[in-house]
């Protein structure tokens, strides 16, 4: 470990709340060894045994879902009522890749003179880089899988956000995981990152973040053919179309862009409204945007905290100039804490908040003439994560959910992530999905082997 260590901020209250090691190079290579030991003892185990430990490993998450989710309030300023949700999403996420183990099944092709059999083998040690936006459901989407597949997992945690998974790592082996198989290395990405991603012990990357970064690991892990699934930037659509109930639409257009105080690739940050609709729809936004409530992350009734620093909140103001002509400015508490209100601007298509991501509780509204150029402004991004489709017509919402280039959409509502079913992006938003029935098998390599029958 480093000299300094790293300290955690509380985002609501700018207090430091705990210290956590910070990891070198050096810490990165010892972990890696003692990984690449308890993995092989893993992947040897029989697959029955292997999901007991992993069911027991959600038990223990379970019976600590509430000091988990306090945690996380902590370390990342996230509503307490939010904060819940992740803590039991990690606990679903481990129940079902254990469900997986032993449904990870190889085929018999038929072929001329033998047998031929596929099996799927584990990749070995897997790193695993998580965000500081919803630190615990997205470690666990790389960490149950891995682990359900045979693997060892090394998860770097964000700098600013690593308290919910070394306490994850803990309640691993006390549940009974094999001691090193499960390793949490807190630390700086340029280093302990780095370090990882560059390691020839490490068979394949899991990072969520940024696509600048992104770019960068993919480069790096192309050097050595290193597997690699990226989930990284986004700037969703949200689409209304004048034939939508559009009061429900209204109603539903805060929750999607200012949850997680916008800290989230998949936010609809760009509501596109039919023009014949348009000026009742910002009618109904106004009053739905200043009544969702921000404040304290610690009373249930919240629904919108703070940044997670202040470097965010200054990221986000960069977008907004305080004397811009803001459709819609909510309120947000003054004081200590990294605050920023909801904040709706009429933009231009090429302006610069229109088209790039924010990552703060900002969103754009845009007016389209009809479904053609709905669909060229929704695709007019570098990104294709996800994006919401608002019609009553069922064969326009096929075929705009057919048309818009993202990953993940959703019809009349703006839900995008659920643990059994694939989730990933187009374009710049990434490269690979994770969660849903094929999680573990992105985590094997597909070995074929052919006997021949004499």
């Amino acid at each position: 470990m480093r000299d300094s260590p790293l300290d955690i901020i509380n985002p609501a209250t700018e207090e430091v709340v705990a210290t956590v090691p910070d990891s070198g190079r050096e810490d990165v290579d010892a972990a890696v060894a003692r990984a690449a030991r308890a993995q092989r003892r893993w992947a040897a185990l029989a697959p029955g045994d292997r999901a007991r430990q992993m069911r027991r490993f959600a038990a223990a998450v379970d019976d600590h879902l509430e000091e988990l989710a306090q945690l996380e309030v902590r370390e990342a300023g996230h509503p307490v009522g939010n904060a819940r949700w992740e803590a039991g999403n990690a606990r679903d996420l481990l129940e079902y890749a254990a469900g997986g183990v032993e449904r990870l099944t190889g085929a018999q092709i038929p072929v001329a003179g033998g047998l031929d059999v596929t099996f799927h083998e584990p990749l070995g040690v897997v790193a695993v880089i998580a965000p500081w936006n919803f630190p615990m459901p997205i470690a666990a989407w790389g960490l149950a899988p891995a682990l359900a597949a045979g693997n060892a997992v090394l998860l770097k945690p964000a700098e600013t956000t690593p308290l919910t998974a070394l306490r994850l790592a803990e309640l691993g082996l006390e549940a009974g995981l094999p001691e090193d198989l499960f390793q949490v290395l807190p630390g700086a990405g340029p280093v302990a990152g780095d370090a990882l991603v560059e390691h020839p012990g490490v068979a394949k990357v899991v990072f969520t973040g940024s696509t600048a970064v992104g770019k960068q690991i993919m480069a790096k892990c192309a050097a050595g053919v290193k597997r690699v699934t990226l989930e990284l930037g986004g700037k969703s659509p949200n689409i209304v179309f004048a034939d939508a109930d559009v009061e429900r639409a209204a109603a539903a257009a805060p929750g999607s862009f200012l949850d997680n105080t916008g800290q989230d690739c998949c936010a609809r940050s760009r509501i596109l409204v039919q023009r014949s609709v348009y000026d009742r729809f910002m009618e109904l936004l106004e009053p739905a945007v200043k009544s969702f409530v921000v404040g304290d992350p610690t009373d249930p009734a919240t629904q919108m905290g703070p940044l997670i620093s202040a470097a965010q909140r200054e990221r986000v103001r960069s977008y907004v100039s305080e004397s811009a002509p803001a459709a819609i400015r909510g309120e947000a508490p003054g004081g200590k804490g990294f605050w920023y209100p909801a904040t709706v601007l009429e933009a231009a298509p090429d302006d610069r908040v229109a088209v790039e991501e924010v990552f703060g509780p900002v969103a754009v509204v845009l007016p389209f003439e009809d479904e053609a150029d709905a669909v060229r402004l929704a695709n007019a991004t570098d990104y294709g994560l996800s994006g919401s489709v608002w019609t009553r017509d069922v064969s326009r919402a096929l075929r705009v959910s057919r048309a818009v280039m993202a990953g993940n959409l959703s019809v009349n509502s703006h839900s995008s992530v659920r643990y059994w079913t694939p989730f990933g992006g187009f374009k710049q938003s990434g490269i690979g999905r994770e969660l849903g029935p094929d999680a573990l098998a992105a985590f094997t390599e597909t070995k074929n082997v052919f006997i021949a029958v004499e």
